[in-house]
């Protein structure tokens, strides 16, 4: 390998690392950015190869602002409290039976507003709730987190991994339900029930209260409600025509936004001021540092390897490419390996076995550990912000027990 390609790779072994690790308690996002800068300033990529791998990432930023406009807008106006509430309420003092509402919540706001949502609005909703109900929240934090993963792949909509992984070649509905349906079902159904199983003494020592303080809902969150089901709607439909999500769900979380906004007579600033705005550098950085491997040639290895594999074994090496893809996601965060098994797949045509094995191992194969997927950092960061502390340590054994059967029972169902 020349040594440019080893510095480069070195480069963004180092960035990755910034991002998972964070010191100095730094943002994500700086150490993405300073990733990128350093490959250019030091001439490892041309300033305008960079460019071309911001430009590659414009369909996930303007899906990731305008599911952020909508799911900072659901937070305003109480939308996941009241959900949150409504399960507390008819669980009827039932611990396990507010563990599977919650999971059922966690399940449709995953679906419909991607896991990023997840993680950032349901939990500390589902956090507030359970405190009241006299509940302790970790068990039922913990199915915001692993939902969070597990169901995100059901739809296109929801994970922004969906589109780093499938860019332009994004399938139709009906090909992604047809490919992803049943692993979706065996992911959310498997998890479930071992994370149910892993949690049982928690949830059997518990007790809860019957009635609880239901907020009701404003109008303005009656109509976030109307707009997300109307998100849902319009992204099937461009989903079903192969159009790109970004710019349809720019457009509708914009509106939905200004509307609710000038209806209520609000101003725009804390709605402006709850968006993760840097999570967009951060997607920037890592788009950037992937353009560098593809100009160095890795991609193209990594490409030639899993086309040996396939010509060998199609079946062996959608199997593989899953587990080790789910691996990698723990060691080196999900979008940055999104991002380059995206350019792998994109690299030439492969079977849909092969393909659908590396989305699952993507989306899935982060819920091992607490670094896997951004989703999971920013739940980590939403149960900071309550004072509560979930070791690295604690939740790999949670995560030991709960993901191999999902993810094995997935990667059956998309390989047959």
């Amino acid at each position: 390998m020349p040594s440019d390609a080893i510095w480069a790779w070195s480069i963004i072994v180092a960035a990755t690392a910034g991002v998972i690790i964070r010191p100095f308690r730094m943002p994500e996002a700086i150490w993405a950015v300073i990733g990128a800068a350093v490959l250019v300033v030091l001439g490892f990529l041309p300033w305008h190869d960079a460019l071309v791998g911001i430009e590659k990432g414009l369909d996930v930023y303007l899906f990731l602002i305008g599911m952020m406009l909508i799911a900072e807008l659901a937070r305003l106006e109480g939308l996941f409290d009241y959900l949150a509430a409504f399960a507390v309420g008819h669980a009827r003092g039932s611990p396990q039976r507010l563990f599977l509402l919650i999971y059922l919540v966690g399940t449709f706001v995953t679906v419909l507003l991607s896991n990023d949502a997840t993680a950032i609005v349901l939990t500390p909703a589902v956090y507030a709730a359970t405190r009241a109900a006299g509940a302790k929240p970790l068990p039922y934090l913990f199915v915001c987190a692993f939902i969070a993963n597990a169901a995100s792949f059901v739809l296109p909509i929801s994970n922004p991994a969906n589109l780093v992984v499938f860019g332009k070649n994004m399938p139709h509905l009906g090909t992604w339900l047809r490919q992803f349906a049943l692993p979706s079902l065996a992911s959310i159904v498997l998890t479930y029930v071992a994370l149910r199983l892993a949690l049982r003494r928690e949830l059997r020592d518990e007790t809860i209260e019957t009635r609880v303080p239901h907020p009701k809902l404003s109008r303005g969150g009656l109509l976030t409600a109307y707009g997300i089901g109307a998100i849902g709607i319009v992204l099937i439909w461009a989903s079903a025509l192969d159009l790109q999500l970004g710019l349809p769900t720019f457009i509708c979380g914009v509106a939905t936004a200004a509307i609710v906004l000038l209806i209520s007579r609000q101003s725009p600033l804390p709605l402006l001021h709850g968006v993760s705005w840097s999570v967009l550098p951060l997607v920037g950085g890592l788009f950037v540092m992937v353009e560098a491997l593809v100009k160095t040639g890795v991609i193209a290895q990594l490409s030639a390897l899993l086309h040996q594999a396939v010509a060998q074994s199609a079946t062996d090496a959608a199997w593989s490419v899953g587990i080790a893809t789910a691996l990698a996601d723990n060691v080196a965060n999900n979008l940055p390996v999104g991002l380059v098994a995206g350019s792998v797949a994109a690299s030439d045509h492969l079977p849909a076995s092969v393909v659908s094995a590396i989305l699952i191992g993507v989306d899935l194969g982060p819920n091992l550990s607490v670094t896997g997927s951004l989703a999971t950092i920013l739940w980590l960061v939403a149960l900071r912000r309550e004072k509560i502390e979930v070791g690295a340590w604690p939740f790999l054994k949670l995560g030991l027990l709960v993901t191999p059967p999902a993810l094995i029972a997935a990667l059956a169902a998309a390989i047959g």
